[in-house]
């Protein structure tokens, strides 16, 4: 394997490390308004409290990796999609800010303001998370000097929306098992019957980009002409999603979450199969524009020295990762330190 691909692995295996751990939050987020009280907010709340912060940390390994590791694609990802990444900054702040500010004033109005905030905040960042990823796949106007040369509304193509609709819907599925492994009693109760539908909303969406793909972007389906032993990848995706609603009515809601987490893995290892080794396509001249991880990477030495450094400092960050959550382990507790 080359030190390009090497480094390819480490960002990809970040980016599902934070679909993974910062999507049950936001699915948390985006199910949040249909709690029935302030108290039941509150154990929503908690329930991703300890952690929340701790699983952002994902995306800022991913995006320090694109910026040492391949510099040219953070260049033009991050200029081409300024606008949304402000706009997706924006949704983490004030997401941020509603965990923080919700609960330290008594008034109704006050909680209930945040909590609108916390919960749509979340569903912007999904959905623009699954747009931007939506983008990527299906390809946005660089030219030969990878320079973006496109305009705000090119984001906004059918395809790129019905993905980011597809991820809010992941999310939500993903959030509500989460819910159901840390919440009792009513609380409980409610948040089961929440499954369901969110797992029903999820399986269309992913029909639906699944039809849309082999449609619009058949070029993410080229892998399985070449390597026709993967196709076991897309069943697996599929045995893992279906077997989600098995275990939840047999309320194996661990089993149930281990389901989504390998649903995602796989779901992502499809976009990465579909897509290498190209990391920008371009829809001007995709042979000659594009950014591959050939020509963007930075130096071998260079390449080296970040492998270390990845090599020390993500096993610390699963260590303490692994130590926070042993640490909150169990249904949620509110005391006087809760939020």
């Amino acid at each position: 394997m080359t030190l390009e691909a090497m480094w390819y692995v480490v960002i990809g295996a970040s980016v599902m490390f934070y679909v993974i751990l910062d999507g049950f939050d936001l699915g948390v987020g985006a199910l949040h308004l249909l709690a029935k009280d302030d108290h039941q907010r509150r154990l929503l709340l908690n329930s991703i409290g300890p952690v929340w912060d701790g699983n952002e940390v994902w995306i800022v390994i991913v995006v320090g990796g694109l910026f040492a590791g391949f510099p040219d694609v953070y260049a033009s990802l991050l200029s081409g999609f300024y606008t949304l990444i402000m706009v997706l900054l924006m949704g983490l702040m004030f997401r941020a800010a509603a965990i923080e500010f919700r609960s330290k004033h008594e008034s109704k109005g006050w909680r209930s303001l945040w909590d609108g905030v916390f919960s749509l905040a979340s569903i912007l960042v999904a959905f623009l998370l699954g747009l931007m990823l939506g983008n990527v796949i299906q390809g946005i106007p660089l030219d030969a000097t990878q320079d973006f040369v496109g305009t705000f509304s090119d984001f906004f193509r059918p395809y790129s929306i019905l993905v980011g609709i597809t991820a809010i819907a992941l999310f939500s599925m993903h959030g509500s098992i989460y819910l159901a492994m840390k919440t009792e009693g009513e609380a409980h109760d409610l948040v089961r019957r929440w499954i369901l539908p969110s797992i029903f909303f999820f399986f269309l969406c992913y029909l639906a980009t699944t039809i849309a793909t082999i449609i619009i972007v058949p070029h993410m389906t080229q892998f399985l002409s070449d390597f026709p032993l993967l196709i076991v990848v897309p069943i697996l995706a599929l045995i893992a999603i279906i077997n989600v609603p098995y275990q939840i009515r047999k309320k194996q809601d661990g089993w149930a979450f281990i389901s989504s987490s390998v649903a995602i893995i796989l779901l992502l290892s499809l976009f990465a199969f579909g897509t290498f080794p190209i990391l920008v396509l371009s829809t001007l001249e995709p042979q000659t524009h594009s950014l591959t991880i050939y020509n963007t990477a930075s130096s071998h030495s260079t390449l080296k020295t970040l492998l270390i450094f990845a090599a020390i400092g993500i096993p610390l960050i699963l260590c303490y990762g692994f130590f926070v959550y042993r640490t909150f382990r169990g249904k949620v507790k509110l005391d006087r330190t809760s939020y």
